[in-house]
């Protein structure tokens, strides 16, 4: 098998056209037919990325429309940790080779997509949109003549002896022009076909419906106490979490959600965790943040009295436990400690045979 593949590479580089460099690689370059990609020298030779970079981007230049490029996903098929994966992308993000754009769909729903361009610099220069082609007009649909057979060639005189060119013969006043042969029927053109509209990738609609926003949630017994205790929950809230620093009019437009939280026999820890808890970076807007959790994340209301004592007398399945036999160590199960029942069979039957 060696000496096979050791004879198809000195046919091969004896292929190799002018002479073989002295040091350095040696391409052996056998054209693609099929499964092959297109890679740019400025991808492949790019000196600011690293070459996991530059592998992971002719990866994803590989792959077909539609596949998922995630940090898990190519993860799956590569070799090559999360994290090295992670670095890739953060490096093709920062050279344009990769960009996120955010879509609006229909529904109103936000969604993220990945785009990978080829050649990044050539975003950069605007690209002069060509001029419409006019349809040629198709030929007329008639039958094809047979072509008349070609003479065979005269031989050709003497240089010597010139030929005596033939004078000219009058054209008589009055003779009758020639008349010109009668044009040919023209049939109508056929009609084009109309092409379909083409719709842009990756660009959210201009004027998308958006759903309008819920209400913030208010308590169904407002009370003194409740906005009091409510007030100073807000008020005191960026002693816990430095950047929810909150304003007068913020406090006051957030107090019926806090309150009714509150109503809901909800603790004050357990509601300043579910609403400082994992804040966006950088948070610029501190008391959108919280109506938006205080209107997501409400809780249900506490059961009353009724669904309690339902609770509480619902049908309780007893499990028996498992027990040790004081003779052989033996787990069985029984609600009280003893011996298992062969061990039982075993002692009673000395009494059994007595008797």
């Amino acid at each position: 098998m060696d000496t096979q593949q050791n004879t198809a590479l000195r046919r091969a580089l004896a292929e190799v056209p002018g002479p073989l460099p002295t040091s350095g690689v040696i391409h052996v370059v056998i054209p693609h037919t099929d499964r092959f990609t297109v890679v740019g020298n400025h991808l492949a030779q790019h000196p600011g990325l690293s070459c996991t970079a530059v592998g992971i981007a002719v990866r994803i230049q590989s792959l077909p429309q539609g596949v998922e490029v995630s940090i898990k996903a190519l993860a799956a098929r590569c070799r090559e940790g999360e994290k090295r994966i992670a670095a890739g992308l953060r490096e093709l993000e920062d050279f344009g080779y990769l960009q996120r754009v955010l879509e609006r769909l229909p529904s109103g729903r936000v969604v993220t997509r990945t785009v990978f361009c080829n050649q990044p610099a050539a975003l950069l220069h605007p690209r002069h949109p060509a001029a419409p082609r006019q349809p040629a007009a198709p030929a007329p649909l008639l039958p094809s003549p047979e072509p008349a057979p070609t003479p065979p060639p005269e031989p050709e005189p003497a240089p010597a002896a010139e030929q005596p060119m033939p004078p000219e013969q009058p054209v008589p006043p009055d003779a009758p022009a020639p008349e010109a042969p009668a044009p040919l029927p023209v049939p109508p053109p056929l009609p084009l076909p109309q092409a379909e509209p083409v719709s842009l990738p990756f660009v959210p609609p201009p004027t998308a419906p958006k759903p309008p926003p819920r209400p913030l949630p208010r308590p169904s017994d407002p009370t003194p106490e409740l906005d009091r205790a409510a007030t100073a929950f807000l008020g005191d809230l960026h002693r816990h979490a430095p950047r929810f620093m909150l304003t007068e009019d913020d406090v006051r437009q957030l107090a019926p959600g806090v309150a009714a939280w509150l109503e809901r026999a909800v603790h004050p820890d357990a509601l300043r965790h579910a609403l400082t808890d994992d804040p966006p970076v950088p948070l610029r807007r501190p008391a959108l943040l919280l109506r938006h959790r205080l209107t997501e994340l409400l809780p249900p209301p506490p059961p009353g009295a009724r669904e309690l004592a339902a609770l509480a007398h619902r049908p309780r399945t007893t499990v028996t436990p498992f027990q040790t036999c004081d003779d052989c160590d033996r787990a069985f199960r029984s609600p009280t400690p003893g011996r298992c029942r062969d061990c039982q069979d075993r002692r009673s039957e000395p009494i059994r045979s007595a008797a």
